[in-house]
């Protein structure tokens, strides 16, 4: 049997916060959700002036780069070449470039999922995530 880690809520504000600084710092409104491996919400931000929609987006890009293993960015290729029957995979939903898992010894224990500008500065921002807790 394996020991996993699991984030604590002073991981998620730290991922937070890095996040955020790398969104303040290019001027880009988003919205930044954390998971745990499950996909489960732990964190959820909108920054002033964001779009409402985001609010959807950047959990289920966190939940399918949690549940799936991977960047989102993965799955958003697998379909734009041609493997359409991805679309039918249940639970993931946000396929789209943004979302970017934690992983610890290996392990997926979380992610990052953002929305509200281009991909890959939504990409950026999740990055700058999960790059604070230093794995």
């Amino acid at each position: 049997m394996k020991t996993q880690a699991t984030l604590e809520l002073s991981d998620v504000k730290r991922m937070a916060d890095a996040a955020e600084a790398e969104a303040v710092k290019n001027g880009w409104a988003v919205t930044i959700a954390i998971v745990d491996a499950g996909g489960h919400p732990l964190w959820l931000q909108r920054l002033d002036g964001c779009a409402p929609m985001s609010a959807y987006i950047a959990p289920a890009k966190a939940r399918s780069a949690a549940l799936g293993r991977r960047e989102t960015k993965n799955f958003e290729e697998m379909i734009n070449n041609g493997r359409m029957a991805f679309l039918s995979v249940p639970e993931l939903d946000g396929l789209m470039e943004g979302g970017v898992p934690v992983v610890k010894d290996g392990q997926c224990i979380g992610a990052v999922g953002v929305s509200g500008v281009k991909a890959p500065q939504d990409a950026q921002v999740a990055h700058a995530g999960v790059a604070a807790l230093g794995l």
